[in-house]
């Protein structure tokens, strides 16, 4: 799923509110998720264990949380849009760790840091930011 750079993303309010949630609740390790929706809207963020061994300055998202999240959504579920994770300390901006760990698969990234949710586009030249558009729901 490889989307133009401009390309606005929507995202309910109640997903919003799930990142800074699990993010909260999660500090001061690092949480981490998938982000689950519909075409270019993001309607859930599903929390996953950060099964990574240094869970304080990284993230691995526990790969039977992606294998459940893929065939829920085979069975009409939500669409895996993309991963979050949260920075306990820094930015809301791809780390030179994320930036080494990326795919380039045009996944969609969100990056928690405090209150601040930010969202970029994992693309095959590195990430860009994504604007987004906030919604009810």
């Amino acid at each position: 799923m490889l989307w133009p750079c401009a390309m606005l993303i929507e995202v309910t309010s109640k997903a919003l509110s799930q990142l800074r949630a699990h993010a909260a609740a999660a500090h001061p390790l690092e949480a981490c998720g998938i982000l689950l929706g519909d075409g270019a809207r993001i309607t859930a963020a599903r929390p996953a264990a950060n099964v990574h061994s240094t869970p304080a300055t990284h993230f691995e998202i526990d790969p039977q949380a992606l294998i459940d999240a893929h065939r829920a959504a085979r069975s009409g579920g939500g669409q895996v849009i993309g991963y979050y994770h949260s920075h306990p300390v820094g930015e809301a901006a791809p780390s030179a760790t994320d930036r080494a760990s990326a795919a380039g698969d045009g996944r969609v990234w969100a990056i928690i840091a405090g209150d601040e949710v930010r969202f970029w586009l994992d693309g095959e030249a590195g990430f860009s930011p994504l604007p987004l558009s906030l919604i009810d729901g």
